[in-house]
């Protein structure tokens, strides 16, 4: 028998809710560094150019070390801890932290060089466009050391995370927002002075933020026992090890990195400014992404692992369906709340300096358009833990590559017809693909899922979030005119606005009994009670 979900969800949301504090602080600043870029450059031709210059260091970071060697690295350092002690882990460390330079600081080299090439690659139309693309190379030149900096940063917060240390690694991206913004600006402003464009201080600025993501982890690195040697082993058995469990995370991620590439190619061709649409557009959406998607993803491993060790099967089902109707309970009425306010929501952000009325309208069509997979994001970062705790990661890895090919059938289908929103339709409408592919094999291996139960919850959150979205839109046109044009009048309006449809979606979640939202409310009132 299936164990009741509400204690699952309870433990569940009390860890994804701690996670989700570091996330949202580094959400946003992060978000506070899109205003700064949307105020000082708006969407044009320079801001085009930049996005596409960090994204090419930034597929690598993403490929190699945030995701592949931090984990791999991570599972081998706790295991040479335990069975060799800590004098031999500390000189694994040494043996991959001297290997990942020489091999990142080889990549940087390489694109420093092959930097006009490369944003030919990927942005062949910026070619049309007089000093487009060199402009973007020259960035793209700037920016790339940034992949060492973020890589190392990456291991340190490995170490730092098997020494039971996670607060400080936790906050290390809201330093490189900070470095970003603070030095960003200033270099901006100086920029005129030296004879550069303006967009270059901001590339600067980032390669400083990326310098102090890694340095403000340091101190705690040399507290908790690291020093430095130099190790150049390719012979350890540790290191052989973590690049054989990166392999399969690299092949994985690498479907992420081709779509990533996919629709910067058909956004670089449509009108100018749909790379920095996109981008702002993303951005709005990656917070309740973070929030919510990756928090409960993380809170869930753990649970799910033990489950499948103790073969448990209803344990582990029970724990996933907890985990997916709090993604349900969240994420719906976020999406339709993006979606009924993304007008207002992307002029108070970005509607600044630069940044246009017609901005705004663009930026915001592309949200909607996000927005319609946010469900699907939280669901398949909630599912695939499940696939690695059962031991099969080929599933995941299919997914991943079945997500690519949904989005360039749907990118060329409704390109010429949507412009730049089809490419948020399209990442939307993949991910969902992804949702269904997932859904289905987990259904298989598990002999079953509660569907009735998640069914249940998707038709009354649809139905409570509907009711929630189209009492705010109506609101909010009522307000904007009584309340008028002006920057507060709109903040105000918008604050107001969102506190409707939060009291608004509670009472409606309330009122049709749904289960996730009853579990959740008990366990917030025996936690307040002191009762765990």
């Amino acid at each position: 028998m299936t164990p009741p979900t509400g204690q699952h969800t309870g433990a569940i949301a009390r860890a994804a809710g701690s996670m989700s504090v570091a996330v949202f602080a580094s959400r946003i600043l992060g978000l506070v560094r899109e205003q700064v870029f949307a105020a000082l450059f708006g969407a044009g031709r320079a801001m085009d150019a930049f996005v596409v210059a960090y994204r090419i260091p930034n597929l690598l970071r993403d490929l190699f070390a945030e995701g592949a060697l931090s984990t791999a690295f991570v599972t081998v350092f706790s295991r040479q801890e335990q069975r060799l002690g800590l004098a031999r882990t500390w000189r694994l460390a040494n043996n991959v932290l001297a290997w990942l330079c020489l091999v990142v600081g080889a990549i940087t080299l390489v694109g420093i060089f092959l930097a006009e090439p490369l944003v030919n690659l990927m942005a062949p139309a910026f070619g049309r466009i007089p000093g487009k693309l060199e402009l973007t190379a020259q960035l793209t030149r700037i920016m790339f050391p940034f992949l060492l900096f973020v890589s190392l940063a990456a291991l340190v917060m490995g170490v730092l995370n098997t020494r039971g240390k996670f607060f400080l690694p936790a906050l290390a991206p809201s330093f490189y927002n900070l470095g970003s913004i603070i030095g960003g600006v200033s270099l901006t402003l100086a920029a005129p002075f030296f004879g550069w464009q303006p967009i270059v201080g901001m590339a600067l600025g980032t390669l400083l933020g990326g310098f102090l993501q890694m340095a403000v982890q340091l101190p705690l690195l040399f507290r908790v026992g690291y020093r430095p040697q130099w190790v150049l082993d390719l012979k350890d058995e540790g290191l052989r090890q973590v690049l054989k469990l990166m392999v399969p995370a690299v092949v994985g991620l690498s479907a992420t990195q081709i779509n990533v590439f996919i629709n910067t190619f058909y956004a670089a061709r449509c009108m100018e400014g749909s790379v920095a649409w996109l981008n702002y557009a993303y951005r709005l959406v990656h917070l309740p992404q973070g929030l919510f998607g990756v928090a409960l993803s993380v809170a869930t491993l753990p649970l799910l692992s033990r489950c499948a060790a103790a073969h448990d099967l209803p344990a582990l089902k029970g724990a996933l369906a907890s985990s997916l109707n709090l993604a349900m309970l969240v994420t719906i009425p976020a999406a339709l709340g993006l979606m009924a306010l993304s007008t207002p929501i992307c002029a108070v952000i970005f509607e600044h300096g630069r940044f246009t009325a017609f901005d705004t309208a663009q930026t915001a069509q592309a949200l909607i358009y996000y927005s319609l997979g946010l469900l699907a994001f939280a669901g398949v970062k909630i599912m695939v833990p499940a696939f690695y705790a059962l031991n099969d990661t080929r599933l995941p890895v299919l997914g991943s590559f079945l997500t690519v090919a949904a989005n360039f059938v749907c990118i060329n289908l409704t390109l010429a017809a949507l412009g730049h929103r089809a490419i948020a339709l399209s990442t939307s409408l993949s991910m969902v693909v992804n949702l269904l592919f997932l859904g289905v094999m987990l259904h298989r291996k598990l002999a079953g899922l509660p569907l009735a139960s998640l069914l249940r919850t998707l038709a009354q959150v649809t139905g409570a979030a509907l009711l929630m979205a189209g009492a705010v839109y109506l609101a909010h046109g009522w307000l904007s005119a009584w309340m008028g044009p002006g920057l507060l009048a709109r903040l105000m309006v918008l604050a107001a606005c969102i506190i409707l449809g939060l009291a608004l979606y509670g009472l409606a979640v309330q009122a049709l009994g749904v289960q996730a939202w009853r579990d959740l409310a008990q366990q917030m009132r025996l936690r307040s009670s002191g009762e765990q």
